[in-house]
């Protein structure tokens, strides 16, 4: 196929023209005026995304895996236990890091596919009156799936609990509705490769005075990822380490079309592809993996049809449409197939995708009304 491809997975994300261009200004002293006067700037903005007034937040060279690293080397001490709730892959990974680091970690599996259960987070803390869990674990949006936790209602469990609530938030913030300091949260880690449009590079992690007071009696080795560096640089506009200037500009300018474009209304949108994705899908006979009430508005998981492999769908829709969407994760890597719809999309690529997805099927004998995804989404774009 000639051209470039559609790029439809959860990250990394289409970079927008306009993003584009600042990222190739000239380079500039990430010890310089230049760069403490534009480093000052974006904390300010990514505060307002984040949805704080009273956090803190640092920015690391690195993945969102990064930011989960950092969140447990920061703020839990070897041997502390952790309740690491989890509901997919993304779940799964931080409970891993966390068990690596010396945590106790006691897991608290729910069926993929399904959103956490806030009321037996709730029964587990109530059972812990000695406050031996000093931190909960949760992923905001899991990828994996296509599920999406009530942060506010798992937050509000805690009661009078003293646990810090830890959120990977990578893939949902500016996507999904976030709000640190309202819903009490303690540490929330996004990456740049996600709703912010840009290229993988970045990891933002916004931290509670009272994380960061765990942070001062923490006891791990760390150098990287030591949030206490970080704020001290941070002080004068500089980072601890030679910073990707490039993806700087980028988010600069990135903070500033979401705040032109206000951040209700991107979160409004997200929504909006989110239904208009399942909606095709679920016309053509597919299903989707999270039920409507906790669907991401980031990403849906889509069982393969009995018979077929992703990898055929995957494929066909890449070789013969030029149209790239994700394998399925873990447990679901050999059922299932995602179709992103985050960050920079027009709702004509997500049509296109349908289209493209209707006639793979028709290809590989998969039987499928021709048109009747895209009627769907079609009427569900025009509904609104």
């Amino acid at each position: 196929m000639f051209g470039s491809e559609y790029l439809l997975i959860p990250g990394p994300t289409p970079v927008p023209e306009r993003i584009t261009r600042v990222m190739q200004q000239p380079m500039i002293n990430h010890r310089g005026p230049a760069f403490h006067q534009m480093y000052a700037e974006i904390v300010e903005g990514v505060k307002k995304i984040y949805q704080t007034e009273k956090g803190k937040v640092v920015i690391y060279p690195s993945s969102g895996t990064g930011t989960m690293e950092a969140a447990i080397a920061n703020f839990v001490c070897p041997s502390e236990k952790v309740l690491a709730v989890s509901i997919g892959a993304f779940g799964d990974r931080l409970a891993e890091i966390a068990a690596a680091f010396g945590a106790d970690v006691e897991k608290m599996d729910f069926p993929w596919g399904e959103a956490a259960d806030p009321e037996k987070i709730r029964e587990r803390l109530k059972m812990d009156t000695k406050h031996e869990i000093k931190a909960i674990l949760v992923t905001h949006n899991e990828t994996s799936t296509g599920v999406y936790n009530d942060i506010e209602k798992i937050s509000a469990t805690r009661e009078n609990h003293p646990a810090l609530l830890i959120v990977d938030g990578v893939s949902s913030l500016a996507a999904l509705e976030l709000k640190m300091d309202a819903w009490n949260l303690d540490v929330v880690l996004s990456g740049s490769q996600k709703a912010f449009m840009l290229p993988p590079g970045l990891g933002l992690m916004a931290f509670s005075e009272k994380a960061y007071e765990a942070y001062q009696r923490n006891t791990n080795s760390r150098y990287y990822w030591d949030i206490g560096r970080s704020l001290k640089f941070q002080e004068k506009g500089e980072t601890p380490s030679t910073p990707p200037v490039t993806i700087y500009f980028g988010l600069q300018e990135a903070l500033k079309m979401l705040e032109e474009e206000g951040l209700e209304n991107v979160i409004r949108r997200h929504a909006g592809y989110r239904d208009l994705i399942r909606g095709g899908v679920q016309a053509m006979g597919l299903e989707n993996v999270a039920a409507d009430a906790c669907a991401s508005p980031v990403v849906t998981t889509i069982r393969v049809p009995q018979g077929h492999t992703p990898a055929e769908i995957r494929n066909r829709m890449r070789e013969d449409f030029n149209m790239v969407v994700s394998g399925g994760q873990g447990k679901l890597a050999d059922t299932t197939f995602r179709i992103g719809h985050l960050g920079y999309m027009r709702e004509m690529d997500l049509l296109s995708c349908i289209a493209a997805l209707e006639m793979t099927l028709k290809r590989l004998g998969i039987p499928v009304e021709l048109g009747a995804g895209v009627k769907k989404a079609q009427e569900i774009l025009l509904a609104r």
